[in-house]
């Protein structure tokens, strides 16, 4: 790929979680010939290059994050009109993947530009593959809030996610979101923990939320990012008051089957669930 190559565009280039051998030669060209690199961090961009040999000679080098204005993204949107090639970076991983550009990418294709995406390394995937949970249907949820009591509200809302969930913590809170998703979700909800994804010490963890809450309990040597993997979660109580409302009525309108796959398809619960309950219900 020579400069010429790279047609007027914003390119979202995926860069390494951790081993800097994970990066894409794609991912490389496009650094080599990018007419401008807007990056999270500028300090961590420029020893990924370094470690490429890849110069910035002539180009411009923008820092982009969440402090970024309006200005920048404008002159970053103008580059792309006047016919240059702009290459977007995180500081490690996926772009906009719980790190900054949506903005910019919004912007970019509001003007009616191109915008192409050069994957790569992504610590929801990774961790997602690893953890032994289900992978065929997921939630990434990113960060929860760092206060308490949002915190709370916001996991109790993902406890109850019919599918596995993917979520991002800082290792100074892993502990204190271990425990409160003990007492939400119950102690026996499979889990993973993974941190210092594709590094010299990368670790995952798997088993119960009470398991994982009691290997890290008092551990302070934990470091780097932590993606925590959440089993699929079962109807809680208010589910099952729901589902009984719900199959109440519909067996007042309908045969035992019809209601169940009404119930089934409204609220998302197991055919085995509201089977079951239905029968009992009916029973009554």
């Amino acid at each position: 790929m020579t400069a010429a190559s790279l047609v007027p565009a914003l390119y979202l280039v995926a860069t390494p979680i951790g081993a800097a051998r994970d990066i894409t030669l794609r991912a490389l060209d496009i650094l080599r010939d990018a007419d401008v690199i807007a990056a999270e961090d500028t300090r961590t961009l420029r020893k990924l290059l370094d470690i490429y040999r890849i110069s910035t000679k002539d180009r411009m080098v923008l820092p982009y994050h969440d402090h970024t204005g309006a200005g920048t993204r404008q002159k970053l949107v103008e580059a792309v009109q006047n016919g240059r090639s702009v290459a977007l970076v995180s500081e490690a991983g996926t772009p906009l993947v719980s790190d900054p550009g949506y903005n910019l990418v919004r912007d970019v294709a509001d003007a009616g530009l191109h915008v192409y995406a050069a994957p790569g390394p992504s610590a929801l995937l990774a961790a997602l593959c690893v953890s032994g949970l289900p992978t065929d249907r997921f939630l990434f949820a990113g960060f929860p809030p760092a206060k308490a009591a949002a915190r709370t509200r916001w996991l109790e809302d993902l406890a109850h996610a019919r599918t596995t969930a993917v979520l991002y913590e800082s290792p100074r809170r892993i502990e204190a979101t271990l425990d409160a998703l003990v007492s939400i979700c119950g102690p026996d909800r499979k889990a993973a923990m993974c941190r210092e994804l594709t590094k010299r010490f990368e670790e995952t963890l798997r088993g119960t939320l009470a398991e994982l809450a009691a290997q890290i309990a008092g551990r302070d040597s934990l470091k780097g990012e932590v993606v925590l993997v959440l089993g699929s979660g079962g109807p809680s109580r208010t589910d099952h008051g729901n589902m009984d409302r719900l199959i109440s009525a519909a067996l007042d309108r309908l045969s035992l089957k019809d209601a169940v796959a009404e119930v089934t398809q409204a609220t998302g619960l197991s055919r085995r669930d509201v089977y079951q309950r239905a029968l009992d219900l009916a029973k009554d």
